[in-house]
């Protein structure tokens, strides 16, 4: 039932034994997140993007859950918000993680840099399940590149 209730969530991806993505959840779903094993729950999306959730913090609050709120513009993703997000896993390293966005579209690029960059995933893997959620736009090609760069650079 709960493992039902988690893989109905839009674009769904289990990464790891820690580390779970999706679109939004509904409440009943943050629930089965809760069951599920999650502890953390950090969300991308802004609170006007597609099925947000008003009172989310509260209602994972309630679960006993962490709740992060990163909110990304989905048209202007920025080396800032990516860096708060690396400090996020970073916190939580081993704990198991749920992370969403409006679609798991903001979510899976982030996910492919970090697990790229910091878990040592290899590229391949890390962009095969980005490809599974969506092909990046010109827009999200052009910020990965810009955090490559970035993080090559120092």
């Amino acid at each position: 039932m709960v493992e039902t209730l988690i893989a109905a969530i839009h674009n769904f991806l289990k990464l790891s034994e820690t580390i779970a993505t999706a679109g939004q959840p509904t409440e009943a779903q943050l629930a089965a997140i809760r069951v599920a094993g999650y502890r953390v729950v950090v969300n991308l999306a802004l609170p006007s993007s597609t099925n947000a959730l008003p009172n989310e913090q509260a209602l994972v609050e309630a679960q006993g859950m962490a709740y992060i709120h990163i909110p990304v513009l989905w048209e202007e993703p920025t080396l800032a918000d990516f860096q708060q997000f690396v400090s996020v896993m970073e916190a939580y390293t081993g704990q198991p993680v749920f992370v969403h966005c409006a679609m798991n579209m903001r979510v899976s690029a982030f996910m492919y840099l970090y697990r790229w960059l910091f878990e040592g995933v290899d590229e391949a893997v890390a962009k095969r399940d980005l490809h599974a959620i969506w092909r990046p736009n010109d827009r999200w090609q052009a910020f990965m590149a810009q955090i490559l760069q970035y993080y090559q650079q120092h």
